[in-house]
């Protein structure tokens, strides 16, 4: 009788293991042909947004205090509605979109997740440290994230379950963290530097030299080893963490909240991400 019962359980575990197996090769696929679609896309959509870039653009303050330009409709219009087209029953959430309320996303098992123009206020400061990110949520993580600096026409992106890559004229390296050897260095938003328990944090740590650079470039920073440590206390909302999340994991990095766990996505009706550490 137990034999018969440990060959139940045993085939049970196994056709379980071969359906997964079954969904994990079925996204492999699935992103490995959308790839080559989202770096034509994101690199269009890039020159676009360069020929908007130190052209004393007016702006509005949206509500949640953050500036939105043309340059911020403009990238949404463009890769939401090619995403409709590639992928038509994934639902997308930008943070561009009309507010779609959680009554309505808490059903998504899996949506793209989007901030067409990340690090505004850097790309009316005429800095180069802004870009798009797209990542892909499923069961509340990013399994996919790819960043785009259209300055420096470099993307940053990670395939379900892969290394990241950074791509830079057709030629891909892999993304690789450094632990810090004596100095550690510290990465902050330009926007940071007052915030009172950044300050604080800051306090309790040595032998580290800060870093400015703007949006999501942070987590790559990390990702390829210039940086080793990004604390975030301020606002922040999941499209600015999400695909800069999964490329810094699939180097070898972690982002955790405050309370050692990861960051999840989709779980509240505000669209905000905990304060949280990246690291390598």
């Amino acid at each position: 009788g137990l034999l018969l019962i440990d060959n139940y359980h045993s085939n049970s575990y196994k056709i379980v293991m071969s359906k997964n197996n079954i969904i994990r090769r079925t996204i492999k696929l699935m992103f490995s042909t959308l790839l080559p679609k989202l770096i034509s896309l994101t690199s269009k959509v890039g020159e676009t947004i360069m020929t908007l870039h130190n052209k004393n653009m007016g702006f509005i303050v949206k509500s949640d205090s953050t500036p939105l330009t043309q340059a911020d409709k403009i990238s949404h219009n463009l890769i939401t509605e090619a995403l409709k087209k590639i992928t038509p029953n994934v639902p997308i959430l930008s943070e561009e979109s009309e507010n779609i309320p959680f009554s309505i996303r808490k059903d998504w098992g899996s949506y793209w997740l989007i901030d067409p123009l990340d690090g505004t206020r850097d790309f009316l400061d005429g800095t180069q440290e802004f870009c798009i990110s797209i990542a892909y949520i499923e069961n509340n993580y990013p399994i996919f994230g790819l960043i785009y600096a259209p300055f420096d026409k470099i993307h940053y992106y990670r395939l379900p379950g892969q290394t990241s890559i950074k791509l830079i004229d057709d030629i891909c390296y892999k993304l690789c963290t450094q632990k810090p050897r004596r100095w550690e260095n510290i990465v902050i938003g330009r926007h940071s530097t007052k915030n009172k328990q950044l300050q604080q944090h800051l306090r309790s740590k040595t032998n580290f030299e800060i870093f400015r650079l703007g949006s999501a470039l942070k987590f790559c920073s990390i990702a390829e080893g210039r940086n080793h440590y990004y604390p975030k206390f301020g606002r922040c909302s999941e499209w600015d963490t999400a695909a800069g999340v999964c490329i810094l994991e699939g180097a070898g990095g972690k982002v955790v909240d405050f309370q050692n766990q990861p960051l999840r996505y989709n779980t509240r009706e505000d669209n905000l991400s905990s304060t949280f550490v990246a690291s390598a």
